[in-house]
Parts: structure tokens; sequence; C-alpha cells
């Protein structure tokens, strides 16, 4: 399957820096502002060219879709089908096989321009499918997270995809295979506190927002100010609760290295 990156966009991108960044070069850059470091969001489709060789992915699990199960009405289902259209994706995460370096894997890419990388029945239902392709085909598992929460049209069934994937993961650590989970920026609330936390090997880019509740939440409830850099890629990485901040255009490297030792090879 090629890799669809038709999302629309501008010819021209305003970094927060004030630099004015002609798109392509972006892109080529990894969505890196060359003159500041500032990491742009990554579409899925991009994350999948970046990380994948060329034309090795398959999805599965497409026919899974959301509906409206607390009638929301169709407001709701009309922001599912532009972000669809925005993003040519069917869901907030797309999962498949392919290679990596001509390694084979099960693979997953949270899109946060797909309803905030919202994780509701059918993001539950994609991961645990990935997982369980994972342990029929005995292969390694790699998923690229990104999220705000969970998907609020969907009540207590998008909060029982935690404990769903969660279980999940556990079946993957029966079958003894390797699973590397990337923290993008945001990696927040259920997907943060579930599966993207679980893998053997976290891996963050850098200064990615990385938690359950969002910084502002957290000080209005303990009524404290938070320290400089809470909550980021580096203050988890200082305090052990992730394993390594890798730069974007090093990731499909360490990945394929790391995946190596893990299966032995």
């Amino acid at each position: 399957m090629e890799f669809n990156c038709n999302m629309e966009k501008e010819l021209w991108v305003k970094c927060k820096c004030g630099d004015i960044i002609y798109n392509q070069d972006l892109v080529e850059n990894f969505k890196i502002c060359p003159k500041c470091g500032e990491y742009f969001a990554m579409t899925a489709w991009e994350r999948l060219a970046q990380l994948l060789d060329e034309g090795s992915f398959s999805p599965f699990g497409e026919e899974v879709t959301s509906c409206d199960p607390l009638d929301f009405g169709e407001e709701y289902l009309l922001k599912l089908r532009e972000d669809s259209t925005k993003t040519s994706l069917t869901e907030a995460i797309i999962v498949g096989e392919g290679t990596l370096n001509d390694m084979p894997l099960i693979v997953g890419v949270m899109d946060f321009h797909f309803r905030g990388g919202s994780m509701g029945s059918v993001v539950g239902e994609r991961v645990t499918l990935a997982i369980e392709k994972a342990v029929e085909k005995r292969l390694p598992l790699l998923i690229v997270a990104t999220s705000g929460g969970a998907r609020m049209q969907e009540g207590i069934l998008s909060l029982m995809q935690m404990a769903k994937t969660s279980l999940a993961v556990a079946r993957l650590n029966e079958a003894r295979l390797p699973y590397i989970s990337i923290l993008t920026n945001p990696t927040t609330a259920g997907v943060a506190a579930s599966y993207a936390s679980l893998a053997d090997i976290l891996i963050a880019e850098p200064k990615a927002l990385i938690g359950f509740a969002g910084p502002r939440v957290i000080e209005q409830t303990i009524r404290q100010k938070l320290p400089p850099g809470f909550q980021r890629s580096e203050f988890f990485l200082s305090h052990g609760m992730i394993d390594m901040i890798v730069e974007r255009p090093k990731l499909k490297e360490t990945v394929y290295q790391l995946f190596s030792i893990l299966l032995h090879k």
C-alpha cells in the first residue's frame, strides 16, 4: 500500500520562532523547524513513510469504524466524516503490517489531526487487533502514540478501552514478544495511562507533553505551581519514567537496532 499524505497543506508554514518555512522543505526535514528545532505534528501517513520501508505497509482493521453509541447526533458524525476526509484515515489510529529495514513487524500509528487522537471503541479495538496479530504471527509491535484524551462522545465505552488494551498488552508479554512505544507530543490521558506506557521500551520525542492530566488541570487541582518542564520528555527521562529520548531523524534506525537486540538478531 502506498503511503497517502493527502492532507491539505499550506505552501508556507510559520513557526513559533517567527520563521517562515516552505512546507516541502519542512516535510523533508522530518517536520522540524530548521531555525529553532521546533517539532511540528506529523500525520500518520508521514510517520509510516518515515519509519517503514516504502510500499511495505498493509493495513488491517479498517472495517472497524466509529458510530454514535450515545446518540450525539449528526453533528458528531459530520465531524468524523470531515476528519476522515482531511486525514485520509478512518479513525485516530491506523494499524497494519510492514517492514522496517526488511524486518517484519506490526505497527500502529495515531494521528492527532483525527479528533485530537482521542481514544474511543475503535482505537481500542484496533490496538487490540494489532496485538492479536503480533501474537498470531510472532512479530514485534511498534506503536506511535499521540492523544488528547478519551472520546467524550462515547462516555464509559471509551474509558473501557484502557482496561481492554492493557489486558491485550499483558497477552503480548505472555507471548514474550517485544513491544516499543514512541510517545509524541502530546500523549496524554487514557492512552498515556494504558497501552502507550506499557511497552518494553518507551521512547519519547524531545519536549513531548506526556501525562494523564494536563499541567493546567493539575495546577488548578493542587493549587500549586508545577516545576519547569514538568511532564515533558526530559522531565520523564530524568525521573526514570521513560527509557530514552530520540530525535525524529534517528527514530527508524534506533527502533530497528532495539528490535534486533530484543529479537536476538
